[in-house]
């Protein structure tokens, strides 16, 4: 398998960690890719239309995307259980769209921040789209103060969310008024599948 690649990418951390998790990883090949939201790779293009990372191609040349598909795909292949069954996958799947869509939202901020010049910047565009994340964080709170050591593609993709906003969000001060949030974070950023992964190393 070959993955297409950018360490600073959120959703590619979530395959890397989820690979990790697995017993995986050693069976990726990485292929270090720079994906860019104007300037598209060709090179990724040619097997995911959306020009976008995460994408696996497989040994038949079947390509996998996006880090949902992916995800499951790798947790099928080892037999594996970070899908759950039942009201646990409900639970699970429900937690990732959230925590996905809280990186939407970052990563059109970042977008919206670094690639307009300030006068042509959407002030309004980057407020609604931090309201997404702290309600996210908000809910996350909850979420997390019950959570325990459970470890599914819910957890990992909050995982991968809140590590995203240390990474590029460092001034937002997402820890404060949230303890279970911090507390948990604490611990899971210190698995070795997270420290494997972090862009910031």
């Amino acid at each position: 398998m070959k993955l297409h690649h950018s360490p600073s990418s959120p959703f590619v951390r979530k395959v890397m960690v989820v690979a990790h998790e697995l017993g995986l990883a050693d069976r990726i090949e990485i292929v270090k890719t720079t994906a860019h939201p104007i300037d598209r790779n060709d090179a990724i293009r040619v097997e995911n239309p959306l020009g976008q990372v995460p994408t696996l191609t497989l040994a038949d040349g079947r390509a996998l995307y996006d880090s949902r598909v992916i995800c499951e795909y790798l947790d099928a292949t080892a037999g594996g259980a970070l899908f759950g069954t039942g009201d646990a996958r409900w639970r699970a799947i429900t937690e990732q769209a959230l925590a996905d869509g809280l990186l939407g939202a970052a990563l059109l901020t970042r977008y919206e921040m670094t690639l307009r010049s300030d006068s042509g910047r959407f002030d309004a565009w980057i407020q609604g789209q931090m309201a997404k994340v702290e309600d996210a964080l908000d809910r996350f709170e909850a979420i997390l103060a019950d959570a325990g050591d459970r470890l599914d593609i819910g957890t990992i993709t909050i995982g991968c969310g809140l590590g995203y906003l240390d990474f590029r969000f460092a001034d937002l001060g997402w820890r404060e008024g949230r303890p279970a949030a911090s507390g948990w974070f604490e611990r899971f950023g210190a698995r070795p599948s997270m420290v494997a992964t972090d862009p910031a190393s």
